[in-house]
């Protein structure tokens, strides 16, 4: 990693948990950086901090931008007392064991008033619950649950396999925003929804028993990591997804990562991300939804699916073709592309969301 002192010339923009920064650095460069203020504190102009530069450094697309670190706290030589002192109602720590750890009151803990609740739920009583590769085919799976059961109460499951902080979230405030979701329970080391949760299981019970939602979205945060080995990416998080949901008494439904845009041969067709999560590491039967598509690519989707065994142990579920869902004024784009360059991957997300509906209607 590397990190470098630098100076805060602007807030650009402030949100509920983030403020995205205009800095230059100490080593002379300029760019922008992203405070998260529940480890930090909010910044002010003027005010020195430290910035992790490793991101930007390696020219990563994703996260590619500094984060502050620490604050100074003032433009003082020699600032004294405490920067943050923000007292935590719970005990569970989240980021464990690193210099940045904060606790959270996860909705589990025995100091929280849902706890009692908790404490015997073992199960959320045949929930749908679509599992996603992708941060983006958030939107799509929501707007597609509301067009079929409108009164349904939804749930973003956020799991700590990509960015950890709910805040780093564009997307997801807006769907909060427009009513496509209801609530956010953030699992595992990832923190700042509204409802925090200690593992993935649990998170799916606090959205049934304590949310009271009729069905759950699981997905990563913003970001995945890829590498082009088999299981070195973040794809294998939604088959512990479906995993997760059948072991509390869900109905799994999966998406399927598609397009016929992205020119990295691993992508193009059905990803090797759906492929890993679906053909080896779902052991649960689980939904998987199929989107209506030309011909030529329903065949490659077709020999991708069979060549993995997937059908072996899940079942499929076909979506006639149809319009996207109404978003509400929510814009998707996925690696830049929108609905007009890339619709399989829009058609495959919103597939997802009509078979859970369908669940529930």
């Amino acid at each position: 990693m590397r990190a470098v002192w630098g100076t805060v010339v602007e807030v650009a923009e402030q949100r509920e948990g983030l403020q995205r920064l205009v800095v230059t650095l100490d080593d002379g460069s300029a760019g922008v950086a992203v405070c998260y203020t529940a480890l930090s504190g909010a910044v002010a102009a003027g005010e020195r901090v430290v910035l992790n530069t490793t991101a930007v450094d390696l020219a990563l697309g994703t996260g590619g931008i500094h984060f502050v670190v620490a604050r100074a706290g003032s433009d003082t030589p020699s600032p004294t007392g405490a920067v943050v002192d923000r007292p935590s109602a719970g005990h569970i720590m989240k980021l464990r064991y690193t210099p940045m750890q904060l606790g959270v009151l996860c909705d589990e803990a025995q100091e929280s008033q849902y706890h009692e609740r908790l404490a015997s739920a073992v199960d959320v009583d045949g929930m749908p619950v679509v599992c996603c590769g992708l941060h983006s085919q958030i939107p799509l799976v929501a707007a597609a649950i509301k067009h079929e059961a409108p009164s349904a109460r939804l749930a973003y499951v956020m799991t700590d396999g990509a960015a950890l902080p709910f805040a780093l979230s564009d997307l997801v405030p807006a769907c909060v925003a427009a009513g496509l979701l209801d609530t956010c329970v953030t699992c595992g080391q990832a923190f700042g929804g509204e409802h925090e949760a200690v593992t993935v299981h649990s998170g799916l019970l606090i959205a049934r028993h304590v949310a009271a939602c009729d069905a759950a979205i699981v997905a990563i945060g913003p970001g995945v990591v890829g590498t082009g080995t088999p299981f070195g990416h973040g794809g294998v998080a939604q088959g512990e997804a479906l995993n997760a949901a059948a072991s509390v008494g869900g109905v799994p439904v999966a998406v399927l990562r598609l397009s016929f845009a992205d020119e990295r041969p691993r992508h193009r067709g059905v990803s090797h991300h759906s492929i890993t999560a679906l053909g080896r590491v779902a052991l649960a039967p689980s939904r998987v939804a199929v989107p209506a598509l030309p011909p030529e690519q329903a065949a490659l989707l077709e020999g991708a699916l069979a060549d993995a065994r997937v059908w072996e142990r899940h079942v499929r579920a076909d979506v006639e073709p149809r319009p996207l869902p109404n978003m509400r004024g929510v814009r998707v784009r996925t690696m830049g592309r929108g609905p007009d360059d890339d619709p399989a991957f829009f058609s495959a997300a919103a597939a997802g969301g009509t078979v859970a509906g369908r669940i529930l209607s």
